[in-house]
């Protein structure tokens, strides 16, 4: 079974299914920031995070995903933050691994592919891999996607 939640802004913070929605009435389009799918037969979190990502939200795509019944107790990641326009700091991206680090008691993640192509979030994402190294089994970042799913691939493929 596929589950896909999304976390985000105020009235908007979570829904059982994906869409961009367009809210007829006040003639708005909602994008969710931070959007999951687990596949749980294959054990497998695809998360996508779009826009001006703030730390809160980041969080709280941790909470619903601790939440979440078809979360399994083991993960492996594709983060894909490529089309993220903010750029986290230090204290940020520490309090995403302290925040990574509580949920271990509910799911454990192993092998993390993360994707971001521009240099400055590149380089912070290296920096997250480091701070939050200790929470996966392995964890690597990539500019390319094809070059993340071939590596999440390979990894996944030498435990199976």
């Amino acid at each position: 079974m596929t589950t896909l939640l999304l976390a985000g802004h105020a009235d908007f913070s979570l829904h059982p299914i994906f869409h961009e929605s367009s809210v007829a009435s006040q003639n708005l389009t909602v994008q969710m920031p931070v959007t999951y799918v687990i596949n749980a037969q294959e054990r497998l979190i695809r998360t996508r995070c779009v826009g001006n990502v703030v730390v809160s939200e980041v969080i709280n795509h941790f909470r619903t995903l601790e939440h979440d019944p078809n979360c399994p107790d083991h993960l492996d990641v594709f983060l894909d933050v490529s089309e993220t326009t903010s750029l986290p700091f230090t204290p940020e991206i520490t309090s995403v691994a302290q925040e990574i680090n509580r949920v271990t008691k509910r799911v454990r993640f192993n092998f993390c592919a993360v994707v971001a192509t521009g240099d400055a979030l590149f380089g912070m994402m290296r920096m997250f891999a480091v701070l939050a190294g200790a929470y996966f089994t392995e964890i690597r970042v990539f500019r390319a996607a094809s070059e993340a799913e071939a590596w999440l691939a390979a990894q996944r493929s030498l435990v199976k």
